[in-house]
């Protein structure tokens, strides 16, 4: 469960990730409740990933003096992880941006 600081935090980069892949930064009225709750999913799972990602590299933490290194550390980023939590969100919607827009 994320806590409403963490969430507070992490929604600009959630927000910015999820427009990136819709081309829109909030829920457009004529996509109805369906589309809409999508976006709405997508921009929670991608403030989740943020939260204990982070957006840049994915790697391990320390407390005290035990460590963990690289339990997620594909060469891949917070920011990364993300989009494919996102995107699941999205997926069947058509709000997947694959294009130009008219």
């Amino acid at each position: 469960m994320l806590f409403a600081e963490a969430f507070a935090e992490a929604l600009p980069a959630a927000v910015r990730c999820v427009s990136a892949l819709t081309g829109t930064r909030d829920v457009n009225e004529s996509w109805g409740e369906s589309v809409s709750d999508a976006w709405r999913r997508a921009v929670c799972a991608a403030a989740d990933v943020f939260a204990e990602y982070g957006e840049g590299r994915v790697g391990g933490f320390s407390i005290g003096s035990f460590s963990v290194t690289n339990y997620r550390d594909e060469g891949t980023t917070g920011a990364e992880v993300a989009r494919g939590a996102a995107l699941a969100e999205l997926a069947g919607t058509g709000l997947a941006f694959s294009g130009m827009r008219r």
